[in-house]
């Protein structure tokens, strides 16, 4: 877990309801969830199980142990977890190393952030090495603090990386918008009491109490964040 920013400037700026904003990563900020996918089938090929494509909606968003015990459990294969989790992280180095492509609006929407000084985390079920990479494209700058999924006991849709980045930020979770893509990561931001932003990336989602589901990161700026705090009182 790292963080740039000192404690005493974790509020924002402006004053407003919203205190927080809180970022997933694959498939929220950059286009990787198909890249894990990808990865996924050409280690499990290689140990000779074909993946079902079915399955893409019950791995994505999950935590690397739990995506990667399902696999285990579903095909068979003659692997132990701690062996296919470091396998699958660096396959998953060697695919992105030359960088990621961020999801439109992303850009623009970190930007807006860190010129507004919002504080902004970065909260992925992703292990720490992969997140490190990751923001070497993303920028680090623009991030207050970054959360991974080893760092935590429990991580997603378990609510404590959440909980943890509103804790290190000096946030009420209720005055935290959170922006994620899959049902799982919904379920940790909504069980920490954030506000959620929707962005689907595989499987849709349904709007909610609390909720509010777009079709991409293009509509979404600080103005609609905002209102998705100010809404609530």
């Amino acid at each position: 877990m790292t963080s740039t920013v000192p404690a005493s400037l974790t509020r924002a700026s402006d004053g407003s309801a919203l205190q927080a904003v809180f970022l997933d990563m694959d498939g929220t900020l950059v286009d990787t969830e198909g890249f894990w996918w990808d990865v996924e089938a050409a280690v499990f090929r290689e140990l000779g199980h074909e993946l079902d494509e079915s399955w893409r909606d019950i791995v994505v968003g999950g935590p690397m142990t739990r995506s990667a015990g399902y696999l285990i459990e579903a095909t068979g294969a003659d692997i132990t977890l701690p062996e296919l989790t470091t396998l699958l992280n660096d396959r998953f180095e060697e695919r992105i190393d030359d960088g990621v492509p961020l999801m439109p609006g992303a850009a623009r929407l970190l930007a807006e952030l860190t010129e507004h000084a919002v504080p902004t985390a970065l909260v992925s079920a992703s292990h720490r090495r992969i997140i490190d990479r990751v923001l070497c494209s993303l920028g680090a700058d623009h991030f207050t603090l970054t959360v991974a999924g080893d760092e935590v006991t429990r991580t997603k849709p378990h609510p404590d990386p959440y909980l943890l980045a509103a804790r290190r930020v000096g946030a009420d979770p209720a005055r935290c918008a959170v922006v994620e893509d899959t049902a799982t990561g919904v379920a940790a931001a909504e069980a920490a009491g954030c506000r959620v932003v929707a962005v689907p990336s595989l499987a849709p989602i349904a709007p909610a109490e609390g909720r509010v589901v777009v079709g991409s990161l293009e509509e979404v700026d600080l103005r609609f964040l905002r209102a998705l705090i100010t809404g609530m009182d």
